[in-house]
């Protein structure tokens, strides 16, 4: 049997601009690849911590022709992402209008410290502080 490696999650985003500023200039990702797709009028970006040969990333599909915000549904839980100083990152990302959805603080029933934020199109994002 292969090995398998998880390579990337996808999420769909009504505007790839705000999207894309959101994951790189606010979450410190970097863009690692972007491309068009004319005939089929979506554009895919790929953006991540590291190469994807060596990480996990996040794909970001924008079809062109969405007219609405999707949305969310049900299934759906939460990207998690770790940092270093949660009180500090979560004063600064509210500075930016960034909704905090849940202040950080610990977790009910136990001692692990975290928040949660929402993105542009409203995914949420559970920040983890870690030492």
């Amino acid at each position: 049997m292969s090995q398998f490696r998880f390579l990337h999650t996808m999420i769909r985003v009504f505007d790839l601009k705000k999207s894309l500023d959101f994951y790189t200039r606010l979450l410190g990702m970097t863009l690692l690849r972007q491309s068009d797709y004319p005939e089929g009028r979506f554009t895919l970006a790929f953006v991540g911590y590291g190469s994807e040969e060596q990480s996990t990333v996040l794909e970001l599909t924008h079809n062109w022709d969405q007219a609405e915000p999707y949305l969310i549904g049900t299934g759906f839980g939460h990207l998690a992402l770790g940092v270093s100083d949660i009180y500090a990152t979560c004063e600064a990302l509210a500075g930016e209008g960034v909704k905090i959805t849940r202040p950080p603080g610990p977790m009910k029933h136990g001692s692990t410290v975290i928040a949660f934020i929402e993105d542009p199109d409203g995914y949420k994002i559970e920040l983890i502080e870690r030492g």
